[in-house]
């Protein structure tokens, strides 16, 4: 069969309504660091090979060529890109071909989904997807396809012969989070809460099998098991590789074993989810592993360790007034983390946030094309949703003014050039990356 495997939205930093400015898309493709979904590779090692897959990432309808010939219509979304996802399915099938659909939000709303496909998979696909294609091959292709447990990670034929031609790259060594923050659309995914590791073993070597020399560990955090974490780090001592992950503060900011480790094997920096500096925020999204008033110790740790600090900061909390612009601001400034990404929050289906401001009548609007992180799609409790709109963008706008830019740029250069290429693309063109 020829199919047609569609991962709908932009590339991880060039937006779709920024296509059209080549320069800009010339210099972030040059300088920045934009790993690929390792669902690209999995997708060519899980069908058989008698089988022929075109892979296309669409931020736009027009992306797509309607006019070639396929068996089958893959397409995988989020939420923000669900009706494009939709305009895309709905044209093929329009054209007879079968449209298989999944990802976070399909799993989420498996009958809306449905509405534009011929079979919905819901949760993970790895075991569902050689099913499906048997089962198409043989005319009984079923509407619904769900996962009934936890995809076992060391069952799955990870690449390990990858021609990335020097490019950055992604691994996951893990999967899974049992924290299950109220607003995170991943952990309340199906069998998202239960944490699973792959082999030491075949991590490295998929790591080994790529010819880039940066990478990012893409999974939900590598501070889950740290026992797990520092045996891994051990290990990619001697792969001589550089690479970037994601972290909890509670861990980040007592481990000093793990931050140790981490540098040995290459890390230059960490991905946290500081989601606020409200403490009573973060206990409201039953976020436990983080303290307010670890903040501070875990920022200065990294940086003593010579690793780079990306903070993530939501706002929109049920304890959130205006007053919290200024408080973050403060601590950003006065933390110097290296780069601040700032979203709005944003209740997805799926997850208790959404299921609860539903309920109390705050949902605002189903148009899932703003469930962006940028856009207001409830009504917060302290504030308008235009005050929190406006806040949010003045706040980006405050902490990337060159005045404060500038520092950041010049300090990233110690921790090495992957970062500071990072760092230099945040400041540099703020006003038109959308976060």
């Amino acid at each position: 069969m020829d199919i047609l495997f569609i991962w709908t939205g932009p590339s991880d930093l060039i937006y779709a309504d920024n296509q059209k400015n080549n320069l800009f898309n010339f210099v972030l493709s040059n300088i920045s660091y934009s790993p690929r979904p390792t669902l690209f590779y999995l997708l060519k090692q899980l069908t058989p090979e008698k089988h022929s897959v075109d892979i296309v990432q669409a931020g736009r309808k027009s992306d797509i060529n309607f006019n070639k010939k396929y068996d089958l219509v893959g397409i995988t979304f989020v939420t923000r890109y669900a009706f494009l996802a939709y305009r895309i399915a709905d044209e093929f099938r329009k054209r007879g071909i079968k449209v298989v659909l999944g990802g976070y939000h399909a799993s989420a709303l498996p009958k809306e989904a449905k509405e534009h496909a011929d079979s919905v998979v819901i949760g993970e696909g790895e075991d569902n997807w050689p099913k499906l294609l048997n089962d198409l091959e043989k005319g009984e292709l079923k509407q619904l396809y769900y996962q009934d447990k936890p995809i076992d990670l060391n069952k799955i034929n990870f690449p390990k012969n990858v021609d990335e031609k020097g490019k950055d790259f992604a691994v996951y060594a893990t999967r899974g989070c049992p924290n299950g923050c109220e607003f995170c659309a991943i952990t309340n995914m199906r069998h998202g809460k239960k944490f699973r590791k792959r082999n030491i073993e075949n991590v490295i070597e998929e790591i080994k099998a790529h010819k880039g020399k940066y990478f990012s560990f893409r999974d939900s955090s590598l501070t889950i098991d740290p026992t797990y974490t520092k045996e891994l780090f051990i290990a990619m001592k001697e792969v001589d590789k550089k690479f970037y992950a994601m972290g909890n503060l509670n861990i980040l900011a007592k481990d000093e074993e793990l931050l140790k480790l981490s540098v040995e094997a290459g890390c230059t920096g960490w991905l946290i989810g500081f989601e606020s500096v409200n403490q009573k925020s973060i206990d409201e999204i039953c976020k436990k592993t983080n303290k307010v008033e670890d903040y501070y110790k875990a920022v200065k740790k990294i940086h003593d360790h010579g690793m780079m600090i990306d903070g993530t900061f939501v706002f929109g909390f049920d304890h959130d007034t205006l007053n919290i612009f200024e408080d973050t601001y403060n601590f950003v400034q006065n933390s110097e983390i290296d780069r601040f990404l700032s979203m709005i929050l944003t209740p997805y289906p799926g997850t208790p946030l959404y299921s609860r401001l539903d309920k109390e009548g705050r949902i605002l609007t189903k148009n899932w094309d703003k469930y962006n992180m940028e856009d207001v799609v409830f009504e917060p409790k302290n504030m308008t949703p235009e005050e929190l709109y406006r806040e949010s963008r003045e706040l980006h706008d405050k902490i990337h003014t060159i005045r404060n830019s500038i520092p950041k740029i010049f300090r990233s250069i110690r921790y090495g050039y992957n970062p500071f290429k990072i760092v230099l693309m945040d400041n540099v063109f703020s006003k038109l990356i959308r976060y």
